[in-house]
């Protein structure tokens, strides 16, 4: 399968999977909510808004996603992927205000307990909720490691936290009932809000990270100085090696210095052959820019301390 059909099946899959988590989300926010209206119980409708913002989040990834999927063109020479790290920012952000929210319920519960009603009706459809989220967060993971997708991995991890939550919160609403301790509701809200503050810095943190031209992945990296490595035996060095990651593309960037005597035709030959293994071998829509340069030159030289110095071999000092 070609790149570019790799690709159109990654969008596919990926807008599949995003339809199917804002489809839950919606039915799970109307299953929470009717929970807390039976129950009355701060610690479900804590979970009931970290519902209402995963369905804000999931609306704003599915509209990342389809922009992600626009080719490149005049305005946005390199393509829209990076959109998709303002997506997991954007629900980070919401995460944390979710866990705001919480808080600001919880705290006048705790000053002043309220009992809790039609506990098992509530109990059965907030444990209904979360199995049917815990089946759709893998899902996401899975087509998000799959994908590279950013904005795939984020929905399903703050799933996966939804399940956490939602779990804690069946345990804890469970306890008041047979303790009786009406304060342990508020408090069990105010624990969630701190587990799901967690999860929220942490994708605002990758969201961060990506929109400052992160590196390719390790495990990239070292396919990359293989490469490298295989070719400097044939008299060649390489400097000024730069990487970075946007969405599913990668993006490698290199100076290849050749011996003097090499035609422009061999010079330009022998980097198409490095550009093609370089895709190969990184994959995830890679794009390769490289630029040649005689190795007796000494102005070759003057940027060889640009970039990846772990890549890059260094020709000594003379």
């Amino acid at each position: 399968m070609g790149e570019s059909s790799r690709g159109a099946q990654a969008r596919h899959d990926n807008q599949h999977a995003m339809r199917l988590s804002l489809a839950v989300g919606v039915l799970m926010l109307v299953g929470k909510v009717s929970a807390y209206l039976l129950t009355g119980s701060a610690a479900i409708l804590s979970d009931a808004l970290e519902s209402v913002i995963h369905v804000l989040a999931v609306a704003f990834a599915a509209f990342s996603l389809y922009m992600a999927a626009k080719p490149a063109d005049r305005r946005f020479p390199y393509g829209y992927e990076r959109i998709a790290f303002f997506s997991a920012g954007f629900e980070g952000g919401l995460i944390v205000l979710a866990a705001a929210s919480i808080a600001w319920t919880a705290i006048p519960r705790l000053l002043h307990p309220r009992p809790i009603e039609n506990l098992g009706v509530g109990l059965v459809i907030s444990a209904a909720a979360s199995l049917v989220n815990l089946a759709v967060a893998r899902v996401l993971l899975a087509a998000g490691r799959q994908h590279c997708s950013i904005t795939l991995e984020a929905d399903g991890r703050h799933l996966m936290t939804d399940v956490w939550t939602t779990a804690g919160v069946l345990v804890g609403v469970a306890l008041v009932k047979v303790t009786g301790w009406l304060p342990l509701d508020p408090l069990l809200a105010l624990g969630v809000a701190a587990n799901i503050i967690a999860s929220g810095y942490t994708l605002m943190r990758r969201s961060a990270l990506g929109l400052l031209d992160t590196a390719i992945a390790p495990e990239k990296r070292a396919a990359l100085a293989e490469v490298l490595a295989a070719h400097r035996p044939r008299g060649v060095e390489f400097h000024a090696v730069l990487t970075r990651q946007a969405g599913r593309r990668s993006f490698v960037a290199l100076h290849v210095l050749v011996p003097d005597g090499w035609t422009v035709r061999q010079g330009h030959e022998y980097l198409e052959e490095i550009e093609r293994e370089i895709r190969t071998r990184i994959g995830g829509a890679t794009a390769v820019f490289t630029h040649l340069e005689p190795l007796g030159d000494p102005s070759a030289m003057d940027d060889r301390a640009i970039g990846d110095s772990a890549l890059a071999e260094r020709r000594p000092e003379t």
